[in-house]
């Protein structure tokens, strides 16, 4: 794993986007086309600001959205598809971007999602980490083990309040408490993951990432077991760890 730390969580955005984006331009040049994972959240903001200003054919990417909420619809102000489609969707001119809709049977929705990722070797997955140290919406102790790209969760009561402590819904009990998501095990075998985290809120998250063993009390942990994790910090979310 690469640690890259940042005074600014622009300076974070911005590198980590060109380091994602020379993945892609890559993989474009070596098999004509791209496919890639991209994630929501507050994390996400600078990176995605940034990845889509990069010189990129995005006429040869197809991408892949990592979760979202059982029961809300595409309007809802927290529905992470339209995150997607206002921050980067619309933005760029994609070959291709499947959605997850959490609006439908999730069981159904979770065998469309599998039969098309499997047709696809992803080359970079743009992630973040969770307060609780998950890994999209895969809460501890998470399922470390299962081979299904993407299955259905239910987020603990950590998550659910991190959505608030980000905005996104007013109360806890607002949050909804089941999620499709895509299971830690597909986001490793990405070829390459860029893991993007700032803020104080995930310094907490981010050392016991980087301590002791993988396990499933901490998601974020099993990032350690991949050899191209590029993980990008700021000041406040790497705060308790030793000087790097």
């Amino acid at each position: 794993m690469e640690i890259n730390v940042f005074k600014t969580k622009e300076q974070l955005g911005s590198v980590a986007a060109a380091k994602g984006a020379g993945f892609i331009r890559d993989a474009i040049r070596k098999k004509g086309h791209a496919s890639i994972i991209v994630a929501t959240g507050a994390s996400q903001f600078e990176m995605l600001g940034a990845l889509i200003k990069e010189e990129i054919d995005w006429s040869r990417v197809s991408a892949f959205h990592l979760d979202e909420y059982v029961g809300i619809p595409l309007t809802h102000p927290a529905s992470f598809r339209k995150y997607l489609k206002e921050r980067f969707v619309d933005l760029v001119s994609l070959k291709e971007f499947h959605y997850i809709d959490g609006e439908t049977d999730p069981s159904e929705e979770i065998e469309r999602l599998n039969t098309l990722i499997a047709q696809h070797d992803i080359d970079v997955a743009f992630i973040g980490i969770g307060e609780n140290g998950h890994l999209a919406f895969n809460d501890p102790p998470a399922d470390l083990e299962t081979e299904e790209p993407y299955l259905e969760v239910h987020l603990d009561q950590a998550c659910r309040q991190q959505q608030c402590n980000e905005g996104w819904f007013p109360t806890p009990g607002e949050v909804p408490e089941r999620a499709i998501s895509m299971s830690v095990n597909h986001i490793l075998k990405s070829n390459a993951i860029i893991c993007t985290v700032p803020g104080e809120r995930k310094a907490e998250a981010i050392k016991r990432t980087l301590e002791k063993g993988i396990r499933a009390e901490v998601p974020a942990s099993a990032l350690r077991s991949h050899d191209a994790v590029y993980l990008y910090l700021d000041h406040y979310s790497s705060s308790m760890l030793p000087k790097l």
